[in-house]
């Protein structure tokens, strides 16, 4: 009988788009940046975000 696994594994590169581990830590780090300029808009307007955009 012939053996069906292949002798040689591929080394392919892993994706860098979907749901990787790659991209929930870019998003994670992207949503603390965009919280820390939302505090920092408040803090120096003296408006809420909602009233920066126009949309209170």
């Amino acid at each position: 009988m012939a053996d069906l696994e292949p002798s040689v594994t591929p080394n392919l590169q892993r994706p860098k788009t979907g749901f990787t581990a790659y991209a929930e830590r870019l998003n994670g780090r992207a949503a603390m940046v965009g919280f820390i300029l939302v505090i920092a808009i408040e803090y120096f307007t003296g408006h809420g975000v909602l009233s920066w955009l126009g949309l209170a």
